[in-house]
This record gives C-alpha cells, sequence and structure tokens, in this order.
C-alpha cells in the first residue's frame, strides 16, 4: 500500500522524502521491521519503552518509512520520514488503514469499566450469535472470530493485532463485535481509528494504580472512550454507579442508562434470589436468570439495554436473557458429593469481592458458613492488598490468604500486605497457606453441607505466574480434582 494512503488520517506535520513509496508492512516494535516496512515511533509513558530510540534498529531491520513525533537528528536520504502530533493515535490510523478500515464494517460495541466488562461483552457475543448473527468478541478470556477461538493476551490488544482481528472478523462475515476497553487502552490509544458503534459503562471502583498516577487519571480515562463516541453511537451508562453519568458529560453518542435503584431507560428490580439464579424484572417484565447476585443483575441490565439499542426485538432479547449462563471463572459453581458448593471467581479488586461475597449472603442467608481463599497479585496496586483481606475478613466466616500470581515479588511479602490490613479479631479466623493448591484444599477439608467455598482472584485462569515463568494452575481443576478424591 502507498504510504500516503496508510498515513492520510494521521495529522501530518511534515515529511521529509518520498511519501509516494510502496509499504510492505507496518510495526511499532522495531524488532518485527522487515524489508520494505513502515516503523511507527510510538513514545509510551515508560522511558524504556519510546520507540524513538529504536528509530535506527528499526532502519537497519529494513524499514523504508518512519513516523513519529520527534525527527531524528540526521536523517538518511533514502528513508521518509513523516513527523505527526501524536504517533500513537496515528499508529491506530495506519493499522485501520492497512487493514481496510475493518470497524467501519462491523457493528463495533466497547464495553468499559473496572468490574463486568468480560461477563457482559461475553453474553452480547453468546446472545447474538443466538440470535442468528455472526459475531466476534475481543475479552480478557478468549477473543472469537464468530466460533473460532483465538488466544488473547491483553484486555484491549495493539492496534496493529486489534485491527488485524477485526479484518478477520469482516471476511468471517460477523455483523457484531463487542469488545473490552480497558484504560490502558485507551491512554495508549490502542482504540484510535476504531468506529464504535456503541460504548456500555459498568462501574468505576479502585484498580490500575500501579498503572495510573491517581484514582482520577484512571477514572477520566474510561470518560475519554466516551467522549470518542460520534453522535451514531450510543452510550450506556450505570445510572447507579457515582461516575456513571459523569462518563456522558462529553459525550456526543445517544445517552442512555440502566439502574435498579432510580427511573432509567432500562429499570431493573430483583423479585427473587437462590443458588441457582435470580427473578428479576426489566422495564416491568420479569425474567428468571441463571446468574446470582446483585452485581450480575446490573451485567444483565446491561446487556438488555445493549441489545434493543441494537434493533433487536426485546421480547425475544428477554428470553434469550434466561438461557444464557455465567462467563468461565465469573461466579462459577462446582457442587460437592458432600454438599458444600464452590464458587470460582476473578474477583480481584476490593469491590469485586464485595460484591460476590454478598452475592452469597444474599442467597446463604445464614443457613451455611462461607470459607473464602484469596490472595493478591504481585507487581500491581500495593494498596488494594489490605483492603481485600479486610473485606474477605468482614464477609466471610473463615479466611484462607493464600498466593495468586506473585510475578516478581516474593509471595510472603504480598501476604504480609494483605495481613495489614486484619484486627485481632479477623486473624482469629484466617489462615495464611502460600500453596495456593494446598489453600484450596484445606478450605474444602474445612467445608461441610450447606457451605460456600469461595476461591478468588484467578478466575479464568489456567496459570501461575512466578518470576516471569508461567506455571499450569486453574482454580477449577483443583476444585474439580478434589472433588473426585
Amino acid at each position: 500500500m502507498e504510504l500516503k494512503k496508510l498515513t492520510d488520517k494521521t495529522g501530518i506535520k511534515e515529511i521529509s522524502g518520498n511519501p509516494d513509496i510502496e509499504i510492505q508492512g507496518i510495526h511499532s516494535d522495531s524488532r518485527k521491521i522487515e524489508a520494505g516496512w513502515l516503523f511507527v515511533a510510538v513514545p509510551y509513558t515508560q522511558p524504556e519503552r519510546n520507540g524513538h530510540r529504536f528509530i535506527g534498529k528499526a532502519i537497519e531491520n529494513g524499514a523504508v518509512a518512519i513516523v513519529c513525533q520527534t525527527l531524528p537528528e540526521n536523517l538518511q536520504d533514502n528513508i521518509t520520514y513523516i513527523r505527526v502530533d501524536d504517533s500513537a493515535e496515528a499508529l491506530g490510523q495506519i493499522a485501520s488503514a492497512w487493514n481496510g478500515n475493518p470497524s467501519a464494517h462491523l457493528t463495533l460495541v466497547g464495553v468499559t469499566g473496572t468490574n463486568g466488562k468480560t461477563t457482559i461483552a461475553t453474553l452480547l457475543y453468546t446472545m447474538f450469535r443466538k440470535l442468528g448473527y455472526k459475531a466476534g468478541l475481543l475479552s480478557t478470556v478468549t477473543n472469537y472470530v464468530d466460533d473460532k477461538a483465538i488466544p488473547t493476551t491483553n484486555t484491549t490488544l495493539g492496534a496493529i493485532e486489534l485491527n488485524g482481528l477485526l479484518a478477520q472478523m469482516v471476511e468471517a462475515g460477523c455483523d457484531y463485535v463487542f469488545m473490552e476497553v480497558s484504560s490502558h487502552g485507551v491512554v495508549e490509544k490502542r482504540i484510535s481509528g476504531l468506529q464504535f458503534k456503541g460504548g456500555i459503562f459498568t462501574n468505576l471502583t479502585r484498580d490500575h494504580l500501579d498503572y495510573h498516577p491517581t484514582f482520577e487519571d484512571y477514572r477520566d480515562a474510561k470518560k475519554a472512550f466516551f467522549d470518542r463516541l460520534p453522535a451514531s453511537a450510543f452510550a450506556l451508562t450505570n445510572k447507579d454507579d457515582k461516575n456513571g453519568l459523569f462518563m456522558l458529560q462529553n459525550t456526543k453518542a445517544n445517552k442512555q442508562t440502566y439502574s435498579v435503584l432510580s427511573l432509567a431507560d432500562f429499570k431493573g428490580k430483583i423479585l427473587e434470589t437462590h443458588i441457582e439464579g435470580t427473578l428479576m424484572s426489566i422495564n416491568n417484565k420479569e425474567v428468571t436468570t441463571q446468574f446470582v447476585g446483585k452485581f450480575n443483575v446490573y451485567n444483565l441490565l446491561a446487556v438488555y439495554g445493549a441489545a434493543v439499542l441494537l434493533e433487536q426485538n426485546p421480547d425475544d432479547v428477554l428470553v434469550l436473557l434466561s438461557t444464557l449462563h455465567s462467563v468461565a471463572g465469573r461466579f462459577q459453581t462446582f457442587r460437592s458429593p458432600e454438599g458444600y458448593t464452590a464458587i470460582v471467581d476473578y474477583a480481584h479488586t476490593p469491590d469485586a469481592l464485595t460484591n460476590v461475597l454478598n452475592a452469597i449472603h444474599e442467597v446463604l442467608t445464614g443457613r451455611g458458613n462461607i470459607i473464602t481463599v484469596v490472595g493478591c497479585g504481585g507487581n500491581r496496586d500495593k494498596g488494594k492488598r489490605p483492603i481485600m483481606a479486610k473485606e474477605s475478613a468482614r464477609l466471610s466466616d473463615r479466611v484462607i490468604l493464600t498466593s495468586d500470581n506473585p510475578r516478581f515479588e516474593e509471595p510472603e511479602a504480598i501476604l504480609s500486605d494483605m495481613f495489614a490490613g486484619l484486627t485481632d479479631e479477623d486473624m482469629k479466623k484466617t489462615l495464611k497457606i502460600t500453596d495456593r493448591k494446598e489453600a484450596i484444599r484445606t478450605a474444602c477439608l474445612l467445608a461441610q453441607a450447606g457451605d460456600v467455598v469461595l476461591i478468588a482472584g484467578k478466575g479464568h485462569e489456567d496459570y501461575q505466574e512466578v518470576k516471569g515463568v508461567k506455571y499450569h494452575f486453574d482454580d477449577r481443576e483443583i476444585v474439580r480434582e478434589i472433588f473426585k478424591s
């Protein structure tokens, strides 16, 4: 493709060289550049990732054109340099152009917020396939091109990988795509160049403060997604979250709300709740669902609202809501031969953990004990560790603190941070078992008929990351193994 066609929408400030040359490939990683390719130098916040440092290496590897924010001091005669205001933004535009602007040929809906993104995106994907459409999914758990599963590495992929997958979806004949949009993805402009037909906001609580300087920066990153939506899109927000309406302040999109507590475009009400599911109403129509907990009622409201805003028949949507079931690792239940229930959930923030424990209390109503197994990931926001331990102790009868993904930290140091949140009274019902498998086994041994064992933090993950190495580890497999033995 001609360089000038690739860079047409990048906001060019200066060109040195020939803009009519043919480009054979694109990338923002100098190590992946080949002969005849375009290298986009992105100045990420971490100095060691600043692409401008690797322009020379990209040229060595065969780059014939460079897009950057700052031109190198010494320009090579046989290289075309294009200076832009924002090369991260430009990368998204270039990746979209290279792949034939795939999002323009799809109905693309983004889901953002702290908790619930995976559940909402996955349920919408499942529902629309049941409605007879071909659909794609871009999620934390797995990406799908219609029925073809593709492993994922990030909640929001880089612009090049993302547009490549969207192009595959267009080729496969997909009509709809449902995508998780992370705060990292917004800040790093990975969604630049994408044309969204809708955006959904779930909720906002403490998370990723190892990446964002403040909570306000994290919040504003979420809002920036809605600020980008065009007037032709919809913006659906959780009215009951204190930041819900804030997300809509500057959007041009059609503003819509969902709520359990107040009047909204999509109003939900919990009528009955059991360990097997919830009877609820949406806009005064009853539906029995296979989901437990108030937090899942919000998720289902968002799914219903988005489907209706995408012009699906409301009654058909309600019928399909009753057939949907939990996403892998999200409040996934296992009934033991001894009569207790184990629940594996991805809850890895204080709010998510509180929501899950409250949901268990709603269905137990004092008839059994709650035993919680929980840890915290290494090299992530340390401030949430004592809070998660405290919430576990507050809402559980027994607590076992254990290892999660320690990454490059020592598990014992992470556990010490967690124990700092506990009072002497909390300590009386808390055990420390660093080995996660033994922690789960101990919780199951402690459980009696009618109890619930919550195993929180890893959910769908099938690995444990230690010192940069991922070892196979799946909470769900461990539970099944214990039940068999």
